[in-house]
C-alpha cells in the first residue's frame, strides 16, 4: 500500500497538504471563538480590543441615538467583522471549505490520469482511500469544533450584555448626570449671594485701623 503511495507522491502530498490546511483553519477558528467566548462572559475586565470597540461604539451609538432599536443585528455586524490580521473569520471559514474540496478535485485529476494510463484499480485505490478518510476527518473536526455553534453562543452572550448590562449602566450613569447638574447649579446659585451680603456686612476698617485712625486725627488737628 505505501509503494501505491508512493507511486503517486506528488499528488499525495498535494491531496494531504489541503486537507490538513482545511482541517487546521478548522480548529483554528474553533479556539479563536472559544477564547472570544471566554472573553464575553468577561467583559468588564476585558482586555479583547475588539470586544472594547464593541462596548465604545455602543456607548457612542446610545449617546447619539439614545437607544439602539435592534441591537441583536447590531452583534451581527460586529462578528461578521472580527478578523485575523485582514482576513475576517468568515473568509477563513469558507476558505477550509475550499480546500477540503480542491483535495477531492485533485484525487479525481490523479484517479482519472492513472485510468487513462490503463493503471489497475490497486493503483488508483489511494486516491480514493485518502480522499474518503480526509473527508471523514474534515466533517468529523468540524462537528467537534462546532463553529456555529460558537457563533450562535458568541451572539447571546454579547446581546445579553449589551441589553442588560452595559444598556442599564448607561442609563443610570445618565440619571446620575442629570440629577447631578441641578444640585450644583443650586449649590453655585446659594453661595454666590452669601458672599456679597457677607462682605456687605463686614467694616471697612478693623478695630486697630479704627484706633490708628483716630490717634493719626488727633495728631492731625493739634
Amino acid at each position: 500500500m505505501l509503494a501505491l503511495f508512493f507511486q503517486h507522491k506528488n499528488f499525495m502530498i498535494g491531496i494531504l497538504g489541503l486537507l490538513f490546511s482545511s482541517i487546521i483553519c478548522q480548529i483554528v477558528l474553533g479556539v479563536i471563538y472559544h477564547r472570544l467566548i471566554w472573553e464575553t462572559e468577561h467583559m468588564s475586565t476585558t482586555t479583547n480590543k475588539s470586544l472594547q470597540q464593541l462596548k465604545l461604539k455602543f456607548s457612542g451609538c446610545r449617546q447619539i441615538n439614545e437607544k439602539i432599536s435592534n441591537v441583536p443585528v447590531f452583534v451581527d455586524k460586529f462578528i461578521s467583522r472580527i478578523r485575523i490580521g485582514c482576513f475576517p473569520l468568515s473568509m477563513i471559514k469558507h476558505l477550509s471549505g475550499q480546500l477540503m474540496l480542491l483535495s477531492v478535485l485533485v484525487a479525481g485529476i490523479g484517479a482519472c490520469l492513472g485510468i487513462i494510463h490503463d493503471e489497475g484499480f490497486f493503483s488508483i485505490a489511494p486516491f480514493y482511500l485518502v480522499s474518503f478518510l480526509g473527508l471523514y476527518g474534515y466533517f468529523a473536526v468540524s462537528s467537534l469544533v462546532d463553529i456555529s455553534g460558537k457563533v450562535n453562543i458568541l451572539r447571546i452572550n454579547l446581546v445579553d450584555y449589551l441589553e442588560n448590562h452595559l444598556a442599564n449602566r448607561l442609563e443610570q450613569t445618565e440619571l446620575d448626570m442629570q440629577l447631578v447638574k441641578p444640585e450644583q447649579k443650586d449649590k453655585k446659585t446659594a453661595q454666590t449671594p452669601a458672599k456679597n451680603t457677607d462682605n456687605d456686612n463686614l467694616p471697612a476698617f478693623s478695630s486697630d485701623e479704627m484706633e490708628e485712625l483716630e490717634l493719626l486725627l488727633q495728631e492731625f488737628l493739634l
